[in-house]
């Protein structure tokens, strides 16, 4: 290849061969065959553009570059990189920096003419940028639904625990989850198009789909954005229930929530929102403050009947302890009103397991059951001569009836799996038909307890083929602990 001769141009300062070569011809920049000179005439009509989209290859020597015809989108568009550009700048380096900020379109022959000087030509997007950017090709987003659950407080990390796992026997959860806050009474879940059963949640007081939260409420008008939030909802509401929690905190709210229940549920009968069918879903008007409010909506035949998921219950002036309350409430909760008039029918005979001082003995006496209440301690009140109680002072574990009964009842202070051991032991020999017992947590790893006692009853009656119906829940009037109900049905 002949020596490259020097290159006069219009600027000052001369340019190198070397340089020169690696540059691409401009379009419409003639050169003469021989020498190589620029034309000036030319140079001065058309001014150096670096990173030109329309440049094409290099013509052969001596021979003169076609304009080929701009594309009509880069004919409306200005160019602005290339004049900023000095003037000596080389035109290959200004083309990569041009490509780097602002990606050519594949296919144009610029593009084929770069792929000779740089590594790749596919434009690189900001990590920050791509990773804000939401990915829809060929992905469908799932549906989010957001879930309110009341608990007792103290215990917002078991209620969400054990819903999520209920969640994924479904499906996976994918949703990012909302921090829970402890000691607060409630848990927020996040889901994607899971649904939930309130039966089998044993930490749940209240199920609700969380429609829409308030995190500032203004203080001299908190009734508008709630109306506003509530205008967004579809349908009608069958009721209106406004709540808090069942915390120290949340009792100081009462007094606001009695004032503000008439001035809300005025206004919805007014725009004919509030009807009065049990049949439809409730509104549920959740404060946890009085600066923030979370409104959701319950289904009547997948939720708690009771106002913030409680069934309160009054204490009888005859019972000889507050424990009576437990056995009260669990009737409640897990029988209708026909499974109680059927199972709990006078002259039926029960075993106390642990009875002293005799609140739950007390139940089943008021209803005429005659119990067996075994116990090393004494009973209280009219139960310590009571003609429906024969009291046996004996170990609650060791205890053994001398003929089958209808009913084992127990709360015994032991470890769950004991317990839970023991009823099923009475299962299997056929000594009762109907048990409710309590299962004390321990202060840890409390849904793993649970789970390993309730999951050594199944196993137990499954082996021995017997068909039952288990349900368990942590009651208002339970502490750190859970109530069971068990009961044999029909043979398989």
């Amino acid at each position: 290849m002949r020596a490259m001769k020097t290159i006069k141009k219009t600027n000052p300062g001369d340019v190198s061969a070397k340089d020169d070569a690696l540059k691409p011809r401009r379009a419409g920049v003639k050169t003469t065959p021989k020498t190589g000179r620029v034309s000036v005439k030319a140079v001065a009509e058309k001014p150096r553009r670096a990173a030109d989209k329309t440049t094409a290859k290099p013509h052969p020597r001596g021979g003169s570059a076609k304009m080929p015809a701009p594309e009509r989108g880069d004919a409306l568009k200005p160019r602005h990189a290339a004049s900023k550009a000095p003037g000596k700048q080389n035109s290959r380096n200004a083309a990569v920096e041009t490509n780097a900020v602002k990606p050519r379109r594949v296919g144009t022959k610029l593009t084929r003419l770069l792929s000779l000087n740089v590594a790749s030509t596919k434009p690189t997007i900001p990590a920050q940028e791509n990773a804000t950017k939401p990915r829809t090709s060929g992905t469908q987003t799932p549906s989010l639904t957001q879930w309110l659950l009341y608990c007792r407080a103290g215990f917002e990390q078991d209620c969400a625990q054990e819903t999520l796992r209920q969640a994924r026997q479904h499906k996976p959860v994918i949703a990012e989850q909302s921090d829970i806050i402890n000691n607060s009474g409630y848990a927020v879940v996040t889901l994607n198009e899971q649904a939930l059963s309130f039966r089998e949640l044993i930490f749940a007081r209240q199920l609700i789909r969380l429609h829409h939260t308030i995190d500032a409420l203004p203080d001299r008008d908190r009734l508008t954005p709630i109306l506003n939030a509530i205008a967004a909802l579809p349908g009608n509401f069958g009721a209106l229930w406004l709540e808090v929690p069942d915390t120290n905190d949340g009792k100081t709210l009462s007094a606001f929530v009695r004032r503000f229940q008439p001035l809300l549920e005025t206004a919805l009968r007014e725009q004919g929102r509030l009807l009065d069918d049990v049949k439809s879903a409730r509104l549920h008007i959740f404060f946890p403050d009085k600066a923030s409010v979370l409104i959701g909506s319950s289904d009547p035949y997948n939720s708690s009947a009771a106002l913030m998921g409680i069934a309160r219950q009054s204490i009888p002036a005859e019972a000889p302890s507050r424990s009576t309350l437990k056995l009260a409430e669990a009737i409640e909760t897990f029988m209708d009103k026909s499974e109680q008039t059927r199972l709990l029918r006078a002259g039926m005979t029960a075993v106390d397991l642990g009875a002293a001082p005799g609140g739950w003995t007390w139940q089943m006496v008021s209803r005429g059951i005659r119990v067996t209440a075994v116990d090393n301690g004494p009973m209280k009140g009219v139960l310590a001569k009571h003609p429906l109680v024969e009291h046996l002072r004996q170990d609650g574990f060791k205890f053994a009836p001398r003929k089958a009964v209808d009913w084992l009842i127990c709360d015994m202070v032991e470890k769950p799996a004991k317990v839970a051991e023991l009823v099923g032991a009475w299962f299997v020999a056929g000594w009762c038909k109907h048990a409710i017992f309590n299962l004390k947590l321990p202060m840890k790893q409390r849904v793993t307890a649970l789970d390993a006692a309730l999951g050594g009853i199944r196993s137990r009656l499954d082996e021995e083929g017997i068909s039952y119906k288990l349900m368990a829940k942590q009651l208002y009037h339970d502490r750190e602990e859970i109530t069971v109900f068990l009961t044999k049905t029909k043979n398989r």
